[in-house]
């Protein structure tokens, strides 16, 4: 293994914060990454990583290194690149919710990678916010407001919300005509991953947002849970368009209080800054900007 493929190991082990994550990375022994590791360390003469049973740490000489390979490593790939006609190559890693995926990503994939044809794409799917440096993700598209993560933050756009509940629920509780007459009414409690508390519901009201918490028997963290459960009768929920548009064109759902809509929810794709100036992150983050410019 010569100098610039133990640099990449290297930064990989800090990153995913594990031997054996690196390892299956690169598609490695766990004792050839450990013996490399060491050989690094002998020829620096600096001791750069401390392990535990559980994780593996930088020491202070160990973060500094980090910090310059990742520079060193960023210039190498842009120098290649000039010499490859710019194309990026290698594996991508992203993650974004499987809805989302289906509904915007996947129709226009084909288009993605036949303009790189030398990257490859991994997609992982969930709601909760993946720890990108030590699960080895490059980026991740969340909707949402973003809190304050360190990570480089791109607006791509906003998705429209709506406000909907089955049509067994209306039958009983009655269609409300405005925000004022939800005293009766109840609705599946959303729990947010970022603050832990149930989300209230959201109504512009004259051009203002008002907000209105009501009752929830049951509560969820997941947003398939929660239309499942909103198809059963059990009360009201808001979610993006593209999530429930389906289900109330099928009859499972019936949009209610449509003049009064709730904000629009954000969405952002997020990466490290240590992956900034990478062209495989680059065209990917420029590809999925141009299919949410008009959402």
């Amino acid at each position: 293994m010569d100098r610039l493929e133990r640099m990449q190991l290297f930064t990989r082990i800090v990153e995913r914060g594990s031997f054996s994550g690196a390892a299956a990375d690169f598609d490695l022994a766990r004792s050839t990454v450990t013996q490399s590791i060491k050989e690094l360390e002998a020829d620096l003469g600096v001791r750069l990583l401390d392990r535990t049973t559980r994780h593996v740490t930088t020491t202070l000489d160990g973060r500094a290194f980090y910090e310059r390979c990742l520079s060193i490593l960023a210039d190498i790939d842009e120098a290649e690149n000039i010499f490859r006609d710019a194309q990026p190559r290698g594996l991508l890693r992203i993650d974004a919710h499987s809805l989302l995926t289906r509904t915007f990503l996947l129709p226009h994939l084909q288009s993605f990678l036949d303009r790189y044809p030398l990257l490859e794409l991994q997609i992982g799917q969930g709601d909760r916010m993946v720890d990108l440096i030590r699960e080895g993700v490059d980026c991740v598209i969340r909707a949402g407001e973003i809190a304050d993560s360190g990570l480089i933050t791109r607006r791509l756009g906003s998705l429209s919300e709506m406000t909907c509940a089955s049509p067994a629920y209306i039958a009983k509780h009655g269609n409300p005509a405005s925000p004022d007459e939800l005293s009766d009414h109840k609705a599946v409690g959303f729990i947010s991953s970022r603050t832990g508390q149930i989300i209230p519901l959201e109504f512009t009201v004259d051009g203002v947002l008002r907000y209105v918490s009501l009752p929830c028997r049951l509560t969820v963290n997941n947003s398939d849970t929660m239309t499942d459960l909103a198809k059963l009768g059990y009360g009201l929920i808001q979610a993006p368009r593209y999530r429930l548009q389906s289900e109330v064109d099928a009859g499972n759902l019936v949009e209610v209080l449509a003049d009064y809509p709730p904000s629009p929810t954000p969405l952002s794709v997020l990466y490290p800054q240590n992956r900034q100036l990478s062209p495989r992150v680059r065209v990917f983050i420029d590809w999925i900007a141009s299919i949410f410019s008009p959402a």
